[in-house]
């Protein structure tokens, strides 16, 4: 009998069911043995707490197209996973209690980098983990591409698509406010293909008078309004200078309910122009994912169920230069994938007039 655990952890986003579907519709359809299926409720906490069901071929059934998790998910943050819960319980004992309870020949992680943190730890505890890339964020590292990344990169750039005609009839400044809070791909892909005139990123800390410099030049060319897109943790040249401890205090004690909304008003004091700001949020998370995730997740469920088969363990499944890889978790856990300010694609965007503020 071949039994293995799954679970689905941190922030949801599509294409978490695709990739279930298809580790499930590998493992079963190629097993040379009885295979179950145990799913924790709730990310982590299913396994802390053995809150699980054995799921059935039924589960399966319709679940490519739907976004979310059929699991649920939750955020057990990695810096606390080795402190005991409110009743005393330890957190990683209690995870491989339940592994074990369960007879599990593996466990299957579908999370972000946090996840893939906590996912090493068992791994090193001597637990058999595979990982599979999840996140909008598409930083992870050791991997191209992450599932949710371009169902949210279309979501961003709709929204984008949509506010360039209520811009363009009122010649306003609107600033559309993209999930990124470390990192920025998603800001940085939606606002090329949503045609963006500026990009504010956590990589590259913008001056606040190029930005003003940008919109009067348009002015100054007969364009009435001005798209910018702003990563959630977009951040200005003075504050990249501040200490952690200055800057969270800085942030704790601002009257803008975030970073938009200040950069919003410096540019009306500064020019004058209505700036408006619309802010996605979590619909850039959710819905039915997109036709190139759907695809690119049952890969990656299919290469994790061709692992479980071949009894490798302890690998997150990448994506590097059109193929499928393998990448062992300590080379994953705790890295970013951040973007390089020289890189090719940012100075293509420059190339196209698209200013970054720096």
């Amino acid at each position: 009998m071949l039994r293995i655990g799954m679970l689905t952890s941190g922030g949801d986003c599509q294409a978490l069911n695709a990739a279930m579907r298809g580790v499930f519709k590998c493992v079963t359809k190629n097993a040379k043995e009885p295979v179950e299926f145990y799913g924790f409720e709730d990310g982590y906490r299913g396994m802390i707490y053995s809150n699980f069901r054995l799921l059935s071929e039924d589960d399966f059934q319709n679940i490519l197209t739907v976004g979310g998790t059929i699991l649920g998910t939750s955020r057990t943050p990695f810096k606390t996973i080795n402190e005991p819960d409110e009743q005393g319980l330890d957190k990683v004992a209690a995870m491989k209690q339940t592994y074990y309870k369960l007879q599990l020949n593996c466990l299957v992680m579908l999370g972000g980098n946090g996840s893939t943190k906590t996912a090493n730890l068992l791994s090193q505890e001597g637990l058999n983990v595979i990982t599979l890339p999840k996140t909008i964020d598409n930083d992870l590292w050791g991997t191209d591409m992450t599932f949710g990344f371009q169902s949210a990169i279309d979501i961003a750039t709709r929204c984008m698509d949509e506010i360039h005609t209520t811009a363009s009839s009122h010649g306003r400044v609107f600033i559309i406010e993209v999930m990124g809070h470390k990192v920025g791909w998603l800001p940085l892909n939606a606002g090329i293909a949503g045609g963006a005139d500026i990009i504010l990123l956590p990589e590259i800390p913008y001056d606040i008078d190029k930005v003003v410099e940008v919109i009067e030049n348009r002015d100054k060319q007969g364009k009435r309004f001005s798209i910018i897109a702003v990563a959630e943790g977009a951040i200005s040249k003075e504050d990249a200078a501040l200490t952690k401890k200055e800057y969270k205090k800085k942030l704790k004690n601002s009257p803008y309910p975030s970073v938009s909304y200040e950069i919003a008003d410096q540019i009306f004091k500064a020019t004058g122009k209505e700036v408006r700001v619309t802010v996605p949020g979590h619909t850039q998370r959710g819905g039915a994912p997109c036709p190139y995730d759907r695809v690119f997740a049952s890969r990656l469920g299919a290469e994790a169920g061709s692992l479980i088969l071949n009894k490798e363990y302890g690998f997150m499944v990448g994506y590097r230069n059109r193929e499928m890889v393998k990448v062992p978790l300590d080379e994953v856990a705790g890295k970013l994938k951040m973007i390089d300010p020289n890189s090719s694609i940012i100075k293509e965007a420059k190339l196209l007039g698209i200013s970054f503020g720096d």
